[in-house]
C-alpha cells in the first residue's frame, strides 16, 4: 500500500515534464548573464523553487481521485472569478496588465489556474448535458467559457485570454457539440481579430488610406454596418421561426458571426493597447517597425538563425547575453535555447512535447468515462495552443501573443499549472478502468 502513490505516476510523462523544465531553468540560467560574463540574474533559483514544489503538487494530483473534483468544479471556478475581478482592480502592473497578486517578490498569475478550474467545470456541465438541446448547451458553454476570458482580457491580457479558445474547442468537440457551432465561435475570433488590427495594418504596415477600412476606423460607419448586420440577424431569426426555411436559418448564422464580430472588434479596440493590436500583425512586416514592435521578432528570428545546426553552445548565446532578446527567460526562452543548441537541440525538445501530446491522446483514447476524456481533451488543447503559439511567435510565423512556453518558460504560475495538468493527466489514466464511482 505504501507504493500505491507511485504506481499512479505515469513515468513517461513524469520524464517528458521533468526533462523539459530542467532544460528550461539550464537556459533561464544562461539568459542571465551580460556580455561581460555576470549573472545578472537570480530566477533560475526561483525556477528551481517552483519545479520542487510543482511535482509535489503533480504527484499529489496524479493521487487524488480525479471524480472527487467534479463536487467542487463550480466554487473552484467561481472562486477563481472573484480572484480574478480583484486582481483586475488591485493586482501588481506587470508589463501593461494588471494580471498578478503576491507580497514583495512571491507573486501567482490567478488566469493561469482559472484555466484548470475552467476545464473541470465545463467537463462537468459537458458530461451533465449531454441530453439537451444542442443549442441550449452550446449558449450555456460559451457563456461558462466568456465569464473568465471577457475578465482577463480586461486585465488586459490578450495572450493568456486566447488559450481558453482552443481548450473550449478541443473540449466541445468531444463532447460533439455541433461542429456548425465550434466553426461560428471560430470564425468570430478569427475575423474580430482581423477587424480588429486592419486600422493598424493601414496605418503601421502599408502607409496608405483604404476606402474598405475606412468604415472600421470611422465609429458611426461602423455601428451603422453593425446595426444592419444585427436587424439581418433578427429577421433571419423570425423567418426561420414562423416559415422554418433552411435558408434564413444560414442568413441567421452569417449575419450573427459578422454582427458578433464588429462588436467584439469595437470592444478589443477599447480594452487592447495599441502596442498589443501592433504585435498581432508586425509579423507580417516586421521591418515596418523594426525599432518597437517588430525588435522582438527580428532579435529572435536572429537569434534561431545563428545557432545553425548544433547550436553556439551553452552560454555562448550572444543575442541573450548582449540583452537583445526581451522577454528572454519567458516568451523567447525557445530563442535562447535554439541559439545554444541549434537545430537538433529544437529536434529534442520537439519530440518531448511530441510524445507528452501523443501520451495524452492515448490516454483520452483509454478513458471509460465522459468526465475523463473532457478533461484531458481541454489540457491537450491547452498544452498544444501554447507549444504552437509560442514556437510560431519566436519564428516570425505567427503573431506575438505574449504566451509562454509550457514547462520551459520562467513562471511560477503556469509551471504549476502544467505541473497540475500532468498530475490531472496521471489521475485520470491510473483509473481508467474504474467504472465506479467516488461520488
Amino acid at each position: 500500500m505504501k507504493f500505491k502513490v507511485f504506481g499512479r505516476i505515469d513515468y513517461l510523462l513524469l520524464l517528458c515534464a521533468v526533462l523539459l523544465t530542467g532544460t528550461g531553468i539550464a537556459f533561464i540560467y544562461s539568459s542571465g548573464f551580460n556580455s561581460d560574463g555576470i549573472n545578472v540574474s537570480k530566477e533560475y533559483i526561483k525556477q528551481i523553487i517552483w519545479l520542487s514544489v510543482g511535482i509535489v503538487l503533480m504527484i499529489a494530483v496524479s493521487a487524488f481521485d480525479y471524480r472527487l473534483l467534479k463536487k467542487y468544479a463550480v466554487h473552484f471556478y467561481f472562486f477563481m472569478i472573484c480572484v480574478l475581478i480583484y486582481t483586475r482592480f488591485f493586482g501588481r502592473l506587470v508589463n501593461g496588465a494588471r494580471s498578478w497578486i503576491g507580497i514583495g517578490d512571491f507573486g501567482i498569475q490567478p488566469s493561469e489556474i482559472t484555466k484548470i478550474a475552467f476545464i473541470l467545470l465545463l467537463a462537468k456541465y459537458l458530461e451533465q448535458s449531454v441530453n439537451e438541446a444542442p443549442a441550449k448547451r452550446f449558449l450555456k458553454c460559451i457563456c461558462i467559457l466568456l465569464l473568465p476570458m471577457g475578465i482577463i482580457l480586461l486585465q488586459p491580457d490578450l495572450g493568456t485570454a486566447s488559450v481558453f479558445m482552443p481548450v473550449f474547442l478541443f473540449m466541445c468537440f468531444m463532447a460533439n457539440v455541433p461542429v456548425r457551432y465550434l466553426l461560428a465561435v471560430f470564425l468570430t475570433g478569427m475575423i474580430t481579430i482581423i477587424l480588429t488590427v486592419l486600422p493598424v495594418w493601414e496605418t503601421e504596415i502599408i502607409h496608405k488610406s483604404v476606402p474598405m477600412v475606412h468604415i472600421l476606423t470611422n465609429f458611426k460607419l461602423r455601428m451603422l454596418v453593425f446595426l444592419a448586420m444585427l436587424g439581418i440577424t433578427v429577421i433571419g431569426v423570425i423567418g426561420f421561426i414562423f416559415f422554418r426555411k433552411k435558408y434564413y436559418y444560414w442568413i441567421t448564422y452569417i449575419a450573427g458571426i459578422l454582427s458578433a464580430s464588429l462588436a467584439g472588434s469595437v470592444a478589443a479596440g477599447k480594452v487592447l493597447k495599441p502596442y498589443q493590436i501592433a504585435r498581432l500583425i508586425v509579423f507580417i512586416d516586421p521591418y515596418s517597425d523594426p525599432q518597437v514592435s517588430g525588435w522582438n521578432i527580428i532579435q529572435s528570428k536572429t537569434a534561431i538563425g545563428a545557432g545553425g545546426l548544433f547550436g553556439r553552445g551553452f552560454l555562448e548565446g550572444s543575442q541573450s547575453h548582449r540583452r537583445f532578446l526581451p522577454q528572454q527567460s519567458t516568451d523567447f526562452i525557445f530563442s535562447i535555447f535554439s541559439e545554444e543548441t541549434g537545430f537538433i537541440g529544437g529536434i529534442i525538445m520537439f519530440a518531448a512535447f511530441f510524445l507528452i501530446l501523443v501520451r495524452i491522446l492515448y490516454i483520452i483514447k483509454q478513458t471509460t468515462n465522459n468526465y475523463s476524456c473532457y478533461i484531458a481533451s481541454g489540457i491537450l488543447g491547452m498544452f498544444f495552443f501554447h507549444f504552437i503559439v509560442n514556437v510560431g511567435m519566436v519564428m516570425g510565423i505567427m503573431p506575438i501573443t505574449g504566451i509562454p512556453l509550457p514547462f520551459m518558460s520562467y513562471g511560477g504560475s503556469a509551471l504549476l499549472t502544467n505541473m497540475m495538468a500532468i498530475g490531472l493527466i496521471m489521475s485520470i489514466n491510473s483509473r481508467r478502468l474504474d467504472f465506479t464511482s467516488s461520488l
